[in-house]
């Protein structure tokens, strides 16, 4: 699915990955973990395309096809999402209007018919119901106005509806309480298949215990130090990253 090899970028002027390589398999969830600063950041906005972010070395492939040839729209429609940590908002952009054009821009790629306002609602209402979000929530700008929690509702929605190949969640957790954190996994969970994979990046193991990953990697100074399974995470919990840091 994802495959990352020797890949450098900069961000002003500044080298912040440095090396990192990593590989993602079809029907499989990986987790980033890693100080502050370490890169992780940085390794979603070079996957989703964001500008200023400047590839300078090694090479970023989805279902081999060369990720970094593509523009931010073209990565989508190859079936790239990112969740954002902070997601933005967009003051007089309805969301309903909005998610039907990503969702109608998918599905033109795909060969597939587009759909018509009153198949959309129908198809954004029962996927909201499912992610306990009021209706009205379609009525008003993206994000603005949203607390935390209704923005990463509305990111999940975004997820549910556009059903991508591949998924980064750049610490989606960041400021969730309980039962908001159970909607994003189960909203994750619920995409698990042979045709879907994800990254998820994150500083804490709780998330974890509700999207059990394949693998867990350990990002420092831009490149990967250490790689395990689930129970990779529960050992940086409990004993941070210096220890994985000296060793490497």
């Amino acid at each position: 699915m994802l495959k990352i090899e020797n890949l450098h970028a900069t961000v002003d002027g500044k080298q912040i990955l440095n090396g990192l390589t990593l590989e993602i398999p079809s029907g499989e969830v990986h987790a980033i973990m890693g100080p502050n600063g370490s890169g992780k950041s940085t390794l979603s906005y070079v996957l989703a395309g964001r500008e200023g972010y400047e590839v300078t070395e090694g090479s970023v492939s989805l279902n081999g096809v060369d990720l970094l040839a593509m523009e931010p729209e073209e990565r989508a429609v190859a079936g790239m999402f990112l969740a954002f940590q902070a997601p933005v908002e967009l003051p007089g952009v309805g969301n309903a209007n909005f998610l039907r054009t990503a969702l109608n821009a998918i599905r033109r790629a795909r060969g597939e018919a587009e759909i018509d306002a009153m198949q959309f609602l129908k198809l954004a209402r029962a996927r909201m119901k499912e992610l306990h979000m009021p209706e009205e929530m379609l009525k008003r700008p993206v994000n603005v106005g949203f607390s935390g929690g209704e923005k990463k509702r509305n990111e999940m929605l975004q997820l549910a509806l556009l059903a991508p190949r591949f998924a980064v969640l750049d610490e989606t957790d960041s400021g969730l309480d309980i039962d908001a954190l159970k909607l994003v996994s189960d909203t994750v969970n619920s995409l698990r298949g042979p045709d879907f994979s994800a990254l998820v990046i994150t500083h804490y193991q709780r998330l974890l215990n509700h999207i059990v990953p394949d693998r867990v990697h350990v990002l420092s100074a831009g490149r990967i130090i250490k790689s395990g399974g689930p129970e990779l995470a529960q050992e940086l919990e409990a004993a941070g990253y210096a220890g994985v840091q000296a060793a490497a």
